[in-house]
């Protein structure tokens, strides 16, 4: 056995209606002062409706942000610190999808009283230093799994981002209720879905970092994924369902904290920088394209997955056979969804196609961890197929 390492959330809460109970897990760890960080969605639907009627009646001070956008920028990530600052927050959670957990995760850090730090001086891996506030990250769509990894992503020109990494950036709890998804659009719900599906493959096939522990996650978040993706797309309301899919994005959140992401999220990535496709649509666009280009080297590990997406669907047949069932059927999840399924119908236009692949290749740290090595013009004919 290699030598590994993992880190994650120090407590889980997997409790349908636990958000509730919100602001009593707050002042169990000694809060007076608490900001939610949240984008304006949140607020549109309602979702702190059930939650901040607790701050109240335990008469613990709550304000909420609600700014955050989708590939959030700096300015907007530095207002909500600022509130932070201003209200002498004791506490902060992150109430949302990925986007509003990654931001809450820096404003623990940078609203932190003795933070020493500015914001350029933390990018990158293993440059925090001091401490952060108490931090507790709540998701409302079954996907990103951001609430028990390290790392958060924030948009730092145009097209480009900028990452934080550091074990400081795990909450000390992560809240998984599925009342809070039950409202998702379908559309939403299977993208951030295969999302976390993404997750757990390249996870399982990362070259690097790939462990025991990662792999066991690995292979439970994605038969609960494939398990319950059909039906909370069809039926949202199924709060089991919904449930079983917010565990299983958290474990392919552990999985692949650990075990990183590779080429599928490489290329996805550009496609949310130049046409603002939302991450887990860009992610379903490449998947089989890109797991098609990596059978050759990572054949053996498709096949240890694919039971768990076919179950009794899956026929016999060699080791490639059984990849290329495994990869038809993480395609037709996007079919039966009814995402869009090609490059063309997601509104990118063809003659952006090499710049897309020139993009991809600035993943290096993404594309490290493929089971098979990725060029640029291997990139762009992967784009290619995929229009």
């Amino acid at each position: 056995m290699l030598p590994f390492s993992f880190a994650t959330t120090a407590q889980i809460l997997c409790e349908i209606g636990a958000s509730r109970r919100l602001a009593e897990l707050c002042r169990e760890r000694g809060a007076q002062r608490v900001l939610i960080v949240t984008d304006p969605g949140i607020s549109k639907l309602g979702l702190l409706a059930d939650v901040l009627p607790g701050f109240a009646r335990t008469e613990l001070t709550v304000e909420v942000f609600d700014q955050v956008v989708a590939d959030p920028p700096e300015a907007i990530l530095l207002a909500a610190v600022e509130q932070a600052r201003a209200l002498k927050a004791q506490l902060i959670v992150g109430f949302g999808g990925g986007s509003s957990m990654d931001v809450a995760k820096l404003v623990a850090l940078l609203a932190h009283p003795e933070c020493g730090q500015e914001l350029a001086q933390i990018y990158g891996v293993g440059n925090v230093r001091g401490q952060r506030l108490p931090l507790i990250l709540v998701p409302t769509t079954a996907g990103t799994g951001s609430e028990v990894t390290q790392i958060s992503i924030i948009t730092t020109g145009e097209t480009t981002k900028m990452g934080v990494v550091s074990p400081l950036l795990l909450p000390d709890l992560a809240l998984l209720d599925a009342e809070l998804t039950l409202g998702l659009p379908p559309a939403v719900t299977a993208a951030t879905g295969i999302d976390a599906m993404v997750h757990a493959i390249e996870a399982y096939t990362s070259a690097l970092k790939k462990n025991p522990l990662s792999d066991l996650l690995a292979r439970e978040a994605l038969r609960l994924l494939a398990a319950n993706l059909d039906e909370v797309v069809h039926n949202g309301g199924n709060r089991e369902a919904r449930q079983a899919m917010l565990l299983g994005s958290c474990l392919a959140g552990q999985a692949f904290a650990n075990a990183p992401v590779a080429a599928v999220h490489a290329l996805a990535y550009p496609l949310g920088g130049h046409f603002h496709i939302p991450h887990g649509l860009s992610n379903a666009l490449v998947l089989p394209h890109v797991l098609g280009f990596n059978a050759n080297a990572a054949a053996p590990l498709y096949a240890e997955l694919a039971p768990l997406v076919l179950g009794d669907q899956l026929r016999a047949g060699s080791v490639l056979q059984q990849t290329e069932q495994f990869i038809g059927a993480l395609a037709d999840f996007s079919v039966r969804s009814g995402l869009p399924t090609r490059l063309r119908d997601a509104g990118v236009p063809q003659d952006m196609l090499p710049t897309l692949a020139r993009d991809a290749m600035q993943q290096q740290r993404l594309l490290v961890n493929n089971p098979r090595e990725m060029t640029e013009a291997h990139a762009l004919a992967i784009y290619q197929v995929a229009y």
